[in-house]
């Protein structure tokens, strides 16, 4: 049973990275259920979601990209159908409708490229596909929304006779428009609408005159705005047809509201499904933004994070277009406790929290940003003391919630937890806290738990020393500069560079060396030791880099050459084949050579046509027989080699010409200064000689066995004269 707490969780600032998957889904319900991902409890479960994002994260780089799987939250819905006699809005199954059309997209295209997602077909496959919620809105409501008047032959039969009633009413307040018109009852805009009504604009004073039902009247009183009789009549008659359809309408959408209810529980399956699909798309992408691949999964006690990134440094460096330092460090039986030290800001809880981020990240169902031969493993308990842990709520002391802290170690510490300390032992004496530290450290030791903690204390490092599974290791800085090289070393503590850094900063020298008779020899000596052996391993470093900077750059010779050695193979071999030609052609030319002073000697035509003939056979027998569409292809294949050839030479010639061209634009550099017993040549000579005087801007040259006078312009130097 795998439980880790939600205190590590927040050390570790697994929050924010859910905050940034949150971000990347396309549903709300997909953000909300993005935020409350948690470590997985169960191992079986935690390695089929891990496959589910490792799928959809190669479905971007293939052609078979997985269908849109975005939706309308439809738990309002949901809500209505548990309730009887309620009914759904066209709206409403419309999205129902949606729904379904996205979900069968998904379920046919992962049932089509099984092959390609065998695991996402595997959790799609329990879904159930069906074309029912499609077909039985499809059958009552058009593209428009709106019922279809075929939807039933009761809703037809009244559309019908609304159709006509409107006819009617138009007709009949035609008639009337026509009527008052002629009689100069109406005012110049002659008609208006009220209430949806058409209604005739009658001038005050014939109001009496014109009969009907008064509408309503204009501001200034001048107008009186009146539906006529005839039209009023069959309006009212209009309202109850309406009426019915209305009810008609309500009658449809029960029905098929009735049909909706029985895929009450489907269509939860399809909002949950889908919001699963939002969520592995959201897990991706993020895999996507920092190069992240699911590692190898091991059953032994052993991980080896190779390469690893810091998720949230990685991607707020690529923001900022900052480098960031990867880590390789690895646990097993026999490293299963790693103590880094050396000086402040050089990576150390950087390095801490990386290795615990990718855990949790990890044990929650995320891939990780890794090289690809890293391992890992899984631990039923992630344990953390990082940050600044003053609690102000309970009024303790950062020593005191430390020991708390170190209390819960202790009851929960076991073979299968990973702990993560940082700054360990420190807020109390140091020569106190210190042993305490060692203790604890001991205990967790001999319970066989895996661990990284981060320290300055010297008897974490000597214990770390002393204990057969238990390693040293620090990050490395520059000797000289004391700058951080963000490199982690196992196998040698790192020294604090204490009064190096103290130096560094300005501090005058005479305090560090009165600080230094304060403290006891024998840890100056210990610190002093460690300090020379790190700048001792970062010059190794610094070797093994040119190393292998020379490896690469012999390398690349050893390929150029290869090359230029097949280059020139190819050429002997065109030679043999050219020489081979050349050999046929002058036998050729021999013999026939022989057959015409044969025949000048004879005079024989019918012996010689002979001769001719059998020695052209000959030569036909011992070439291939072509077809006319193999000439063609052959020619076609030698014209497009003649064509890349050119283009490469075209090439070459072009880089030429702008190297040429960028030689032309750089700026000539400064002449040196001659002076008398400098080394110098003509531009255009190879003889060297030296400088005897200079006098307005001639020199005389001295050559050895002869001297001459030349303009300063035409000199180049060789060597300057040394100075003494």
């Amino acid at each position: 049973m795998i439980n880790i707490h939600e205190k590590t969780l927040k050390d570790l600032e697994f929050p924010t990275v859910l905050e940034q998957v949150s971000d990347l889904c396309v549903t709300q319900l997909g953000a909300s259920e993005a935020l409350s991902i948690a470590p997985f409890k169960d191992a079986d479960k935690l390695k089929i979601t891990l496959q589910y994002t490792n799928e959809y994260v190669a479905s971007f780089d293939n052609d078979n990209r997985i269908p849109n799987h975005g939706f309308d939250a439809i738990d309002r819905e949901i809500k209505l159908l548990n309730i009887d006699n309620t009914y759904l809005e066209v709206q409403s199954l419309k999205k129902l409708v949606s729904m379904s059309l996205t979900v069968n997209a998904i379920l046919k295209f992962f049932k089509k490229f099984k092959d390609y997602y065998p695991n996402l077909e595997a959790f799609s496959s329990q879904i159930e596909e069906t074309k029912v919620i499609i077909e039985t809105v499809d059958a009552v409501v058009d593209r428009f929304d709106d019922i279809k008047d075929d939807a039933t032959p009761e809703l037809a039969s009244i559309r019908q006779g609304i159709n006509k009633l409107k006819s009617k009413i138009n007709t009949s307040f035609s008639s009337a428009l026509n009527t008052y018109h002629n009689l100069d009852y109406l005012d110049d805009i002659r008609e208006s609408v009220m209430d949806n009504r058409r209604v005739l604009a009658v001038k005050a004073m014939y109001r009496r005159k014109v009969k009907g039902a008064i509408m309503g009247g204009s501001k200034t009183g001048s107008i009186v705005y009146i539906e006529p009789e005839t039209t009023l009549n069959y309006t009212r008659e209009l309202n109850n047809l309406e009426y019915e359809e209305k009810e008609e309408v309500i009658k449809i959408l029960k029905q098929v509201t009735d049909v909706m209810r029985q895929f009450l529980p489907l269509l939860k399956q399809y909002q949950d499904f889908l919001i699963q699909i939002d969520v592995i798309s959201a897990k991706a992408k993020y895999a996507r933004s920092m190069n992240a691949i699911l590692p190898e999964l091991t059953e032994e006690r052993e991980m080896y994070l190779k390469d690893a990134y810091h998720p949230l440094l990685y991607l707020n460096n690529q923001e900022l277009k900052e480098i960031t330092y990867p880590q390789s460090i690895g646990l097993d039986e026999d490293s299963r406790i790693i103590v880094i030290s050396g000086p402040n800001a050089g990576g150390k809880s950087i390095t801490l929290k990386t290795v615990g981020l990718l855990q949790v990240m990890l044990q929650s169902g995320f891939l990780i940003p890794v090289h690809e031969r890293s391992k890992v493993c899984l631990f039923e308990r992630i344990l953390s003391d990082i940050g600044d842990n003053q609690s102000i709520e309970n009024h303790l002391s950062t020593y005191s919630y430390r020991l708390k802290q170190m209390n819960y170690f202790l009851k929960k510490c076991n073979s299968k937890t990973l702990f993560l300390i940082d700054e360990f032992g420190t807020g109390s004496d140091p020569e106190l806290g210190g042993a305490l530290a060692e203790t604890f450290l001991e205990i967790f030791y001999d319970r066989k738990a895996f661990g990284i903690i981060t320290t300055h204390y010297s008897n974490l490092k000597l214990l770390a020393n002393e204990l057969p599974y238990m390693k040293n290791a620090n990050m490395l800085f520059n000797e000289k500069t004391l700058e951080p090289m963000y490199k982690l070393v196992v196998g040698q503590a790192g020294s604090s560079f204490t009064f190096e850094v103290a130096q560094k900063n300005g501090i005058p020298y005479s305090l560090i060396n009165k600080s230094k008779k304060k403290i006891e020899r024998g840890k100056v000596r210990f610190d002093a030791t460690i300090a020379k052996l790190q700048k001792e391993r970062s010059k190794l470093e610094r070797t093994e880099r040119s190393l292998k900077e020379n490896e690469k750059k012999k390398q690349s010779e050893a390929d150029k050459l290869e090359e230029t050695n097949q280059k020139v193979q190819k050429k002997l071999e065109n030679y043999q084949e050219l020489y081979d030609s050349n050999q046929r052609l002058i036998y050729l030319g021999q013999k026939v050579n022989d057959l015409a002073e044969k025949f000048q000697e004879n005079k024989r035509k019918r012996e010689l046509m002979g001769e001719l003939f059998k020695l052209v056979q000959i030569e036909n027998s011992k070439r291939k027989k072509v077809s006319t569409k193999q000439k063609r292809a052959e020619k076609a294949k030698e014209k497009q080699i003649q064509q890349e050839a050119e283009k490469k030479v075209e090439a070459i010639r072009k880089k030429k010409k702008q190297a040429k061209q960028r030689e032309k634009e750089k700026p000539a550099p400064p002449k040196p200064v001659l002076k008398v017993g400098d080394r110098v040549r003509m531009h255009d000579g190879r003889a060297v000689g030296s400088i005897d005087t200079i006098e307005k801007n001639k020199a005389i040259v001295n050559y050895g066995l002869f001297t001459t006078n030349v303009s300063v312009d035409l000199l180049e130097l060789v060597e300057a004269k040394k100075k003494k």
